[in-house]
């Protein structure tokens, strides 16, 4: 019934066994595939699912004893899910009371948020609903929000298409009179009648010098709409984006987010300030054209829309095939953008590591899939627009000869079989236009789907509603029974602190333990599950979140930089700071001396992530950064971790600077350089296990007192093997 890949043996080292369920048993499958022990479907038996740190674990229990007990990775989790659903299941079919709820408990489970999917389904509709919802053309109309703005002047360029397609239609109607009542008359021997000939050339040139001049002017109206329409598109998604939680970023890739925002945008406004236009010009042509057929000779216009249905029909089957086609186009290229987006920031590590090849193999491979899905899009259209300019054909040639019986019988002159022709030539010409315009429709339906995808997800960490504005900050936090979920996975539970203003308190734990987690709560990157975190006895959430993090200083393992100069990055969290201010607090952080031996000093360009300086000069240019916002709550996530000791005490003068006066969090590391915290908070599997400072820790003889003397034992052993070097 179902199989759990076992990927890890009871010592966590990477080892591949089996774990599976039938309908009568449950069998354990040893590192070579031999089957090692087999367990009764028996009511008794519980099977326990547990996770932490990365490590998921299921443990087999009765009524007496643990019978058994398996180790894997959480990639693994959930088969492991569906493996416990499963059996509970079974063990009461066994007993005969499975009913249709149980059922429905044990249907296959999710791979990303473990939640049983619908029958017949293998995708689950929640994590995939971005995906799969196919695009439909009336999202375009949600684009009104953004041309509302913009209502006069596309009030006056719809005025002046319907003016300028009138025009258009002119000349073909004053070739019916210059046929019949000059043309025809000389060729018959009547003399030629110059003045009406004039008259009639005249009007033809005419109605060609006001096409002109409206065709101009409703196509720069409108594209200056559309372009405006487009720009404000793209700074509204990219406005919202920016106010969605790390929780969404987490789930998306970048490459994904910059086709969205940047070609996605572009081809709506391309449709708008061209396709769309001509397909409103199409549609009016074709009325208009229409009618005036039918008012020279309703037979004759009744002959011309014979293909209608056919076109229609051909159009409503290739429409579905060309959205799905290209929203799977979309979604391919963002996975080509991705490559980019991986492997052009990270070039270092590429190149490091030699494997030019493999990341140009990787590129061509998904350019080639790309390809490939292209490809069937284009043997649908290839095979549309041909068929559609046949038919188009076919009705011209119909219209011949009904013209030619028409004549015949005395029903029609060849003047207003020639106006007719003319009229009937643009009819087609736009109708073969409008059928067309279906893949161009479809594209920018499908890329303002993939938009308000964005716009409509509504970020897991909210605005209050009633934001509570503090005036002057002390910096008092209180979490109180304080826990966090990712998925099933409980990562931090009943975590109770007080911290007080001024106090420095450093997280101490093993990789794993809800270190970061807990800092990520705080700063409110997410809301917590359970319990509140309150600042000076407010509720963080309801405090404007930019009123709330403008009173946090965060400096990270490892500082960002973005491109640019020096006293652009410093001044980030400051925009209008002086010059003086970016000095003063470049001088604190220790980095004012290293700015000075730079080229053009606080203008010099730091490059794309600030490539073109050392961690350390990283690090005290974050740590400048930080200081200038002057925040009264500061975050130290393993600032030092990642730089040698001569560095780490130049980094470590300028937090002395930085956390005078604020409340610190400190995340190190190396316990050393904790020793300085007011009190220490040992964490494992999410839970507060020892509060103290370090002597009162080291006196307890805990977790904090092994974790201690093994990194200073390392030390020593490091300093050893320096010396014999």
């Amino acid at each position: 019934m179902v199989c759990v890949e076992l990927d890890l043996n009871l010592k966590l080292q990477y080892s591949q066994s089996l774990l599976c369920l039938t309908t009568q048993r449950l069998l354990a499958f040893d590192d070579q595939g031999v089957l090692a022990q087999t367990w009764s479907v028996d009511p008794a038996l519980k099977l326990h699912l547990h996770d932490h740190a990365g490590v998921g674990s299921l443990e087999l229990v009765n009524t007496q004893e643990r019978l058994g007990i398996w180790r894997f990775t959480l990639a693994q989790n959930p088969a492991a899910n569906r493996l416990v659903q499963q059996l509970k299941l079974e063990q009461k079919r066994a007993q005969g009371v499975a009913d249709e709820d149980d059922e429905a408990d044990a249907q296959s489970l999710c791979p990303t948020c473990w939640v049983p999917l619908p029958p017949d389904q293998d995708e689950c509709p929640a994590c995939t609903a971005e995906n799969t919802t196919p695009p439909s053309t009336w999202t375009l109309f949600r684009l009104w929000r953004f041309a509302k703005p913009y209502k006069t002047q596309l009030f006056w360029g719809f005025v002046l298409t319907l003016a300028s397609t009138a025009a258009t239609l002119v000349p073909p109607y004053l070739t019916m009179p210059l046929m019949d009542d000059v043309l025809l008359p000389y060729q018959n021997g009547q003399p030629m009648n110059y003045t009406l000939a004039g008259l009639y050339m005249g009007g033809l040139l005419l109605a060609a010098i006001v096409a002109w001049v409206l065709g101009w002017a409703k196509t720069y109206i409108l594209a200056l709409v559309s372009e405006r329409i487009g720009a404000d598109l793209r700074t509204t998604t990219y406005s919202h984006l920016m106010k969605l939680s790390l929780e969404y970023f987490g789930a998306k890739r970048t490459g994904d987010l910059i086709a969205r925002i940047g070609s996605e945008s572009d081809r709506i406004c391309l449709f708008l300030s061209l396709h769309l236009l001509d397909f409103a010009t199409d549609v009016l042509m074709i009325l208009m054209t229409a009618a005036i057929l039918i008012s020279i000779d309703p037979w004759l216009a009744l002959v011309t829309l014979l293909p209608l249905p056919f076109i229609a029909w051909m159009i409503h089957i290739v429409r579905d095939k060309l959205r799905f086609g290209f929203e799977k186009i979309d979604r391919i290229w963002s996975e080509v953008t991705s490559v980019l987006a991986d492997t052009i920031p990270g070039i270092r590590v590429v190149k490091a590591f030699a494997q030019e090849n493999r990341e140009a193999e990787r590129f061509h491979a998904s350019n080639q899939h790309n390809l490939a899905v292209n490809d069937r899009v284009n043997r649908v259209w290839a095979l549309f627009s041909p068929t559609i300019t046949l038919l188009t054909e076919i009705g011209l040639l119909v219209v011949w000869a009904f013209g030619i019986w028409q004549i015949a019988n005395d029903a029609i002159t060849v003047g207003m079989l020639t106006a007719c022709l003319a009229y009937i030539g643009r009819f087609y010409t736009r109708l073969d236009s409008m059928s067309r315009i279906v893949s161009f429709t479809q594209k920018a339906a499908t890329g303002a789907k993939r938009i308000f995808d964005i716009l409509d997800h509504v970020s897991s960490v909210p605005e209050p509603q009633n934001p509570v504005r503090i005036d002057k900050v002390r910096g008092h936090i209180q979490l109180q029974n304080v826990g966090f979920r990712y998925g099933n996975r409980a990562v931090t539970k009943g975590i109770s602190l007080d911290i007080q203003p001024g106090e420095m308190i450093g997280l101490v734990g093993h990789s794993g333990s809800g270190k970061s987690t807990l800092v990520n709560l705080i700063c409110r990157f997410y809301d917590a599950a359970e319990g509140t975190i309150t600042l000076d006895g407010v509720d963080i959430r309801s405090i404007a979140i930019a009123d709330y993090r403008k009173n946090i200083g965060l400096v990270l393992q490892e500082p960002f930089l973005f491109f640019g100069t020096i006293a652009e990055n410093i001044a980030y969290g400051k925009p209008g700071a002086t010059r003086a201010e970016i000095i003063e607090a470049a001088r604190a952080a220790h980095a004012h001396e290293f700015i000075l031996r730079l080229p053009h000093g606080y203008d010099s360009l730091v490059g794309e992530r600030g490539q073109s300086l050392s961690g350390g000069e990283r690090q005290r240019i974050s740590i400048a950064r930080a200081l200038l916002i002057d925040p009264q709550i500061l975050i130290l996530d393993e600032a030092t971790s990642s730089v040698d000791s001569t560095t780490e005490k130049e980094i470590q003068k300028a937090l002395d600077n930085l956390v005078r006066g604020r409340t610190t969090i400190a995340i190190a590391h190396r316990l050393s350089t904790l020793r300085k915290a007011d009190r220490l908070v040992v964490l494992n599997k999410g839970q507060v296990i020892e509060i103290g400072n370090h002597d009162e820790l080291m006196a307890l003889d805990g977790t904090y007192r092994r974790m201690y003397e093994t990194q200073a034992r390392q030390s020593q052993d490091d300093v050893g093997n320096e010396v014999q070097s």
